[in-house]
């Protein structure tokens, strides 16, 4: 391999590398530290997913409450219909 070939070689490799930094949003401070850049609409969607992600968390939260509250068994059934004859006026 002669030297041209070699430079050239060296240069597409950075090259390629730079394009898939730029791909996946890595930036570079002036210190040379490695950042990373969301897309504004990935930030968007992630905060959505993350609130969706907690409320269901606190919805397995209470069933894992109710299924292992031992002494209201025995009324869980009359507490569902309760709130069933509530919520349809």
């Amino acid at each position: 391999m002669n030297p041209f070939e070699m430079v050239i070689g060296i240069v597409l490799i950075v090259t390629i590398g730079s394009i898939i930094r730029a791909k996946y949003g890595v930036r570079r401070d002036h210190r040379g530290g490695e950042y990373f850049v969301g897309n504004q609409n990935q930030d968007a969607e992630t905060k959505a997913l993350q609130s969706e992600i907690r409320a269901l968390k606190e919805r397995i939260q209470v069933l894992e409450r109710i299924a292992t509250d031992h002494n209201r068994a025995a009324t869980l059934d009359e507490e569902i219909e309760r709130l069933r004859d509530r919520s349809h006026p």
